[in-house]
């Protein structure tokens, strides 16, 4: 996994994250599940960088 996509990740993870935190404090549940499906995006982008590292 180079660098840029590591930041790339780790910044949708935490624009995920403020979304999901944001929908909670505004009780906006479309935002909330937006910023759920951002973060399981970054995690399964991870993962599949994780795999293609460990056939590297």
């Amino acid at each position: 996994m180079g660098l840029d996509d590591k930041i790339e990740n780790a910044g949708q993870d935490i624009a995920g994250k403020a979304k999901e935190a944001t929908g909670k404090a505004t009780d906006n549940e479309e935002l909330e599940a937006e910023g759920e499906a951002d973060q399981f995006g970054a995690k399964l982008k991870k993962a599949g960088e994780n795999v293609k590292d460990a056939f590297k």
